[in-house]
């Protein structure tokens, strides 16, 4: 069975963050003016850590809290970037490939489709993979929920990863 589809997995990862005072506003390692950002031990990046359990996922792994846990001191404020490259090295020890990835960002504030281009650029260049590789959109949740009020932001991500 599991030769069945050549290696071909696929894994899902979704983050969320509440948005808070005093928080830079980081989404994809780009850095969006905005009058809160999202709390968390790390930069709080939902759309990176939603892509790297996406990742994680794929590979077998255990998730980004178990990888990179919230109790680790060395870990707090750290650009998620940084994680999402010690992810990368992990798809090389596994010998695998990422073929894709497919994230939708869920915000109603601030607006980010002009920073969506530098996203992808920068999950590209964290991962080595060619932009083509990266698809990123953002939704408008349209008033509905905690997300739709403003109060949070959440991702969705998919990945494909070709593993031997």
């Amino acid at each position: 069975m599991d030769d069945l589809l050549g290696g071909l997995r696929t894994g899902l990862g979704l983050d969320q963050h509440a948005l808070v005072q005093g928080r830079e506003f980081v989404l994809g390692g780009v850095r969006v003016p905005f009058d809160r950002g999202p709390l968390g031990h790390s930069d709080g990046d939902a759309l990176l850590h939603a892509l790297m359990d996406a990742v994680l996922g794929a590979l077998g792994e255990p998730d980004i809290g178990t990888l990179f846990p919230a109790h680790d001191p060395s870990l707090r404020g750290v650009c998620s970037l940084t994680l999402l490259e010690r992810v990368g090295v992990l798809v090389a020890q596994h010998q695998a490939r990422i073929l894709s990835l497919d994230a939708v960002l869920f915000l109603e504030r601030p607006a980010v489709a002009p920073y969506l281009d530098s996203m992808r650029h920068n999950i590209a260049s964290a991962l080595d993979l060619s932009l083509g590789r990266v698809g990123l959109k953002a939704k408008h949740p349209e008033g509905v929920g905690a997300i739709g009020r403003g109060e949070g932001v959440m991702a969705q991500a998919v990945a494909l990863v070709w593993c031997p």
